[in-house]
């Protein structure tokens, strides 16, 4: 499959009317064809039964640098998948496409397919624990967000709580940035380990939940079960 093809089928499956919503939406100055997201989604997974692993690869490039929003959403569904063989050059290229992040939706979908590729080999938290010292705000809350299974075993393993701990500290260096977007990526971590963890998360608020902005220290607390009395 060419980009010629893939862009073929994501122009035949426009929707009238809806690309200027999405821009005025998402906000970032680029291209919008106007797909919903269950049509993407249709549309890589039938492509990931057809392609190879080079082949999604070379065609995620090829969509990421068209700079379209649908095609950047695309890039990422094609790789995103917990059992790829080998995964080395989907995982370089996730990297690469950290410094292009400029919005949310973008950046959350790129980590999406980050999370499996870090899943399948946990080593690589060596590479994204360099992210968190990025000039590039959305490197920095990427950071958080590709990390985001670890606040989710409910019987985590010596490794995973030494890998949860790990994180929690690239999160308390993150608590003085007054930055919206970084702040809320600490609460969300929080926010979802506290389902799985409340001991921990009641250990970095005490810590350093002054330090965080009000809305965050909020939103992180929200989900913690009551204290038994």
């Amino acid at each position: 499959m060419t980009l010629d093809d893939a862009m073929n089928a994501l122009r035949e499956r426009i929707e009238p009317g809806r690309a200027e919503g999405m821009a005025t939406y998402h906000k970032a100055p680029r291209e919008y064809l106007g797909i919903a997201n269950p049509v993407l989604n249709d549309l890589t997974k039938a492509w990931r039964t057809e392609l190879d692993v080079d082949t999604r690869v070379r065609l995620a490039s090829d969509l990421w640098d068209t700079d379209i929003f649908e095609a950047r959403l695309a890039a990422t569904k094609l790789l995103t998948q917990a059992r790829l063989r080998p995964d080395d050059t989907a995982w370089e290229l996730i990297k690469s496409w950290a410094p292009d992040f400029d919005s949310w939706a973008i950046a959350d979908h790129v980590c999406m397919a980050g999370q499996k590729r870090l899943i399948a080999d946990p080593s690589r938290l060596d590479d994204i624990e360099a992210w968190t010292t990025s000039d590039h705000m959305w490197t920095r809350r990427a950071a958080l967000v590709i990390t985001l299974p670890w606040t989710k075993q409910n019987n985590p393993k010596p490794a995973e709580l030494e890998a949860r701990d790990r994180i929690l500290g690239w999160a308390a260096s993150y608590v003085h940035d007054p930055q919206w977007f970084i702040q809320k990526s600490v609460s969300w971590w929080l926010r979802d380990l506290s389902k799985h963890d409340a001991p921990r998360v009641r250990k970095f608020l005490a810590e350093h939940g002054e330090a965080m902005k009000p809305f965050a220290r909020k939103d992180a607390a929200r989900k913690l079960p009551p204290l038994e009395s």
